[in-house]
């Protein structure tokens, strides 16, 4: 009945708000918990092999120790290059003030007289502010990481375990498909995480080499940032073409260069990331544009900076699993990229 099938819509929208609205309230839990989840995908295969040597509590910690050595470099590197890019804003300041006021002058002459008033109260101050409320949040996920790590331990110590409760739980062929289909997940996390890797290392060093080549400054930053923020999909590779952009505009003064500059990073990271990173991933993690977009933004604004990056994770998991049900497949192929 068209009533029913309307009803039944209905109280699925209604169900999905308030799921939504339950995982924004509870985040600091479920948050730090699905990127255990998904750290312990990642680092399962180094916690397997020292566990053939070492103890298992032991061979968890040191498992732990190599997770948290990457993570905080991870963050270093971010840091370190906002940091950098900070006090170049903090240093040129002035010039941010004299550019808007002759763009203002010049649209002044052309008519444009809304623009002076606007140039009157400009203060490049909220640039300097915003960079500093960047740099806070990144220090405040100081106790986000800790909480996650030791998620993580938790979980390592686990992963056997789980395997054996999930066939003593389910039937034979249920737990077969579910052992498989978690299996199948862990695998296309670890090469997710492996091909992101290699290509935010050259999407940094591209963006290095090309503001080397051309003499912007803080060519360095510009290449760690761009590593760092590739890791979340669009967004990042977007704050990554931006900033430099409007330095370029600042240093050398001319808007055909910053132009140039904007061109020049947005072909660097359309080939890495949309030319080169689909054919080493091939279809393993092949999902659609708009829906890596919609995560994206979907769990940034459920969970902020670590939804960003977990976002994409979901979907390949949702894909992943659903794949393995024939009820759901028609979920996979929907989310999938690809005709």
């Amino acid at each position: 009945m068209p009533a029913d099938r309307t009803a039944r819509t209905l109280l699925g929208l209604c169900a999905a708000v308030l799921v939504a609205l339950s995982l924004a309230a509870a985040s600091p839990i479920i948050a730090p918990t699905a990127f255990a989840l998904f750290t312990v995908a990642i680092v399962w295969p180094l916690q397997d092999r020292l566990s053939r040597a070492l103890p298992a509590l032991l061979a968890a910690l040191a498992t732990i120790i190599v997770a948290m050595l990457v993570i905080g470099s991870l963050g270093w590197v971010v840091v370190w290059g906002f940091g950098r890019v900070g006090a170049w804003l903090v240093v040129n300041a002035q010039r941010f003030q004299q550019i808007y006021l002759d763009t203002a002058a010049w649209l002044e002459g052309h008519g444009l007289y809304a623009a002076g008033l606007l140039a009157e109260r400009f203060d490049v101050s909220w640039l300097v502010r915003l960079f500093r409320e960047v740099s806070t949040r990144l220090h405040g996920m100081l106790s986000f990481t800790i909480v996650t790590l030791i998620f993580t331990l938790l979980g390592l110590l686990e992963v056997r375990h789980a395997g054996n409760r999930i066939t003593r739980v389910l039937a034979g062929e249920q737990a077969a498909t579910l052992t498989a289909a978690i299996a199948a997940t862990a695998r296309k996390f670890q090469t997710y995480m492996a091909v992101r890797s290699v290509m935010s290392v050259l999407t940094g060093l591209g963006v290095f080499v090309f503001a080397l080549a051309i003499g912007l400054d803080l060519a360095a930053p510009w290449g760690a940032i761009a590593f760092a923020l590739n890791y979340i999909p669009f967004l990042g590779p977007l704050v990554a073409t931006v900033l430099p952009t409007i330095v370029a505009l600042v240093q050398f003064g001319s808007w055909q260069m910053a132009l140039f500059v904007l061109l020049s990073l947005n072909l660097i990271q359309f080939a890495i990331g949309s030319y080169l990173e689909p054919r080493v991933a091939g279809r393993a993690v092949a999902l659609s544009p708009f829906i890596v977009l919609l995560s994206v933004f979907l769990w940034t604004f459920l969970w902020g900076i670590p939804g960003a990056f977990i976002g994409v994770p979901v979907v390949i998991a949702v894909v992943t699993i659903c794949a393995h049900y024939p009820g759901a497949r028609p979920i996979a192929e929907l989310l999938s990229a690809g005709d």
